[in-house]
């Protein structure tokens, strides 16, 4: 009898046992949303700018393309929300001046910088759209042609240019910008930039035509970095347009910027 009741008892702690597996395998299969899912990304060709002077830069790859290295979320709200308020109001603050049929590199280079309206949406608009085109999918690597050669003979190696570029976007405190710009001897240099400002515009420290930017504003990479800035510049040179920049490059060349 009392042999009867040890197995009955075992029996019954085994069911048991066996329920608890049961029931906690069945809420760890339960699917949960995984971020991609929590949150729907549209299509850069779908944003589209008030109507006015400057029209936004299509985005040339969709918002996920550029990933790892920019994640598609902060792409999104960076080029449909920053980078639109900036084109609405840049066209805003024109209408009817004398700025309104002015190109941008124009505008930028005769501004009064006391004018905070235009200095920060003509910058902003302009920034970006030299952001954009600094990056491609499946880019990174390294320079070619003639703007290796400028860059070896400013700054003696493409591993120093990468270490004086990735310090110069650490260093810029608060938001602001990097730039690899030519300036009017034809010389490469780094610069950084505060705010929305940029190295065409009056009494910036170093004056040139920009080449490549970096944009180090927190919406820039917070959603995927948080506070690891670094990080997110690494990152940066595994996307960057080699070949769009050496474009512009040339065409400073031509400038004699």
């Amino acid at each position: 009898m009392k042999r009867n009741k040890i197995l009955l008892l075992c029996s019954f702690v085994a069911m048991l046992s066996s329920c608890n597996n049961k029931k906690l395998t069945e809420v760890v299969e339960v699917p949960l949303p995984t971020a991609e899912e929590k949150m729907t990304i549209g299509h850069p060709e779908d944003v589209k700018a008030e109507e006015g002077t400057f029209k936004m830069l299509a985005l040339p790859y969709q918002y996920d393309e550029l990933a790892p290295s920019i994640d598609a979320g902060t792409m999104e709200i960076h080029y449909s929300k920053h980078y639109l308020t900036y084109t609405n109001n840049l066209n805003k603050v024109v209408a009817a001046t004398e700025f309104e049929k002015l190109p941008i590199e124009e505008i930028l280079s005769k501004l009064d910088m006391s004018n905070a309206d235009l200095r920060n949406n003509a910058g902003g608009f302009y920034n970006h759209n030299i952001f954009w085109e600094s990056m491609a999918p499946k880019a990174g690597g390294i320079p070619k042609d003639t703007l290796a050669i400028a860059i070896n003979r400013a700054f003696g190696s493409f591993e120093n240019f990468k270490v004086a570029f990735q310090e110069a976007a650490s260093k810029q405190f608060g938001s602001g910008w990097a730039w690899l710009v030519t300036d009017k001897a034809g010389k490469l240099q780094i610069t950084s930039t505060p705010n929305q400002d940029n190295p065409l515009m009056p009494g910036m420290p170093v004056k040139g035509f920009p080449i490549l930017a970096l944009d180090v504003w927190e919406h820039a990479y917070y959603l995927n970095y948080q506070y690891k800035r670094k990080n997110y510049i690494d990152a940066f040179f595994n996307v960057i347009n080699w070949k769009k920049v050496g474009e512009r490059y040339e065409d400073a060349m031509r400038r004699k910027y």
